[in-house]
């Protein structure tokens, strides 16, 4: 099995040695990724397919063909990094995952899985695996399913219609319909689906055991498509609430995201996300467990105020990233940016896009909320502590501001979310009172 790991933006050439990879091998790969939603038009959204060799682009994941596999890891540094290893990459790509989807992921599972011999992809199997194991020694979900079968004996009550249909001539079946309690139930089809596509795609040996004992646990569970799955008829309740982290992680896998391909000859499958999105989800979590308990609510990908009007109909229809409001009135909004900002040092616009400024300032004045921020993610070369600058708009003094922001996805949990807070109230204080 061929293994290689590259980060977001990073090349690797042709090649039989470790620091490289054979060109038939980067071909299989490329044919897989370029059937990827991420592909782009060009196909070239995931991986750049240069004569000399792969670049990655800013999509992260696992993408894997027949004998090969290849990681793409994130640039997530701390305040003081300037090299972070693959390990610690790995680490806080499954945690922004484990946020944004609601994975149960927790510090003791964090500490019983490989960071350095596996991918991101077995190392999510593995936490899934783990977690599914436990929930089934503790015992499957069940329900009483209705049932309609023709018995010697009454069972339940009799059907009297399907009765003197069927069984006018032949008395002695008895037309019985009857509730049973199953393990049979849209909850497991679902989970057995998620361990049936994992059995076809994880090659850590640990995994695959896990996985074939799962697999025996869900053998009287019906097998359904992943296509015609009833996620609709799935009920929560108390007596199956431990199963609905589980759930969020088979939908994970079982989504088009995680998707089997085929390529011609080629057969593969790849789980990838796009970093700016993942951050901008991220952030938007992060910012909600920040502020749970004052009077500060946050929504994302909100808004939808148009930005011209001709006649009655609005054209330019605008979606901020994220909008924090007491009560219905907007009070910040937020644009994430998955880019490294450049020293002040360096650049006294430490590289913001003049576009990205022109937008915020659209916002303002849409949505008349005098403080927008550009929020990026902080790296080593930034210093040791993540930034908030305030800049006045318009003219110097202005009640409006725009904030340039980093935040260190390095952080334990805890301090982003009080640096989260902090950022938030003290770009509030500047302009009004607010209860925190």
């Amino acid at each position: 099995m061929i293994r290689r790991t590259l980060r977001e933006w990073q090349s690797i050439g042709y090649g039989d040695d470790e620091a490289s990879i054979p060109e038939t091998a980067a071909d299989r790969i490329v044919s897989v990724a370029q059937r990827s939603p991420f592909a782009g038009r060009g196909g070239e959204g995931v991986l750049e397919h240069g004569r000399k060799g792969l670049r990655a682009r800013g999509v992260v994941g696992v993408i894997a063909a027949e004998g090969c596999q290849l990681e793409i890891l994130p640039k997530i540094e701390s305040a003081g990094e300037r090299s972070t290893s693959d390990i610690i990459l790995r680490k806080r790509l499954v945690h922004m995952l484990g946020v944004v989807h609601e994975l149960p992921i927790d510090a003791g599972s964090m500490t019983q899985i490989g960071w350095q011999k596996d991918t991101v992809l077995e190392l999510l199997i593995r936490l899934f695996c783990m977690r599914v194991a436990d929930a089934v020694r503790q015992g499957m979900p069940r329900q009483y399913v209705a049932h309609d079968e023709d018995l010697p004996a009454l069972r339940g009550r009799l059907d009297v219609t399907r009765q003197f249909s069927r069984h006018a001539v032949a008395p002695q079946r008895l037309a019985c319909r009857f509730d049973n309690l199953s393990a049979d139930i849209a909850l497991n089809q679902v989970m057995r689906a998620a361990i049936s596509r994992l059995l076809r795609l994880s090659q850590a040996p640990d995994n695959l055991r896990t996985l074939r004992e799962l697999s025996l646990a869900y053998a009287d569970v019906t097998e359904v498509p992943v296509s015609a799955l009833p996620w609709e008829r799935i009920t929560l309740d108390r007596s199956n609430q431990r199963w609905r982290d589980l759930l969020s992680f088979a939908r994970l896998f079982l989504s088009d995201r995680h998707q089997q391909t085929s390529a011609g000859r080629i057969e593969g499958y790849a789980l990838l996300f796009e970093m700016n999105v993942l951050f901008e989800k991220y952030v938007a979590r992060m910012l909600r467990r920040a502020l749970s308990g004052t009077d500060l609510r946050v929504t994302s990908q909100g808004g939808h105020l148009d930005c011209l009007y001709d006649g009655e109909i609005g054209r330019f229809r605008t979606r901020p990233d994220i909008t924090v409001r007491v009560q219905e009135r907007p009070v910040l909004i937020i644009d994430t940016k998955w880019k490294r900002m450049t020293p002040r040092i360096d650049d006294p616009k430490q590289g913001v896009s003049q576009t990205d400024v022109y937008q915020l300032m659209a916002y303002s004045q849409l949505y008349r909320c005098p403080d927008v921020m550009l929020l990026y993610p902080h790296h080593g070369e930034l210093g040791l502590e993540p930034e908030a600058r305030h800049f006045s708009i318009g003219s110097p003094g202005a009640d409006e501001s725009l904030i340039l922001a980093s935040i260190d996805l390095g952080q334990r949990e805890t301090m982003q979310k009080v640096w989260m807070r902090n950022l938030v109230r003290n770009c509030l204080e500047t302009t009004r009172s607010v209860c925190m």
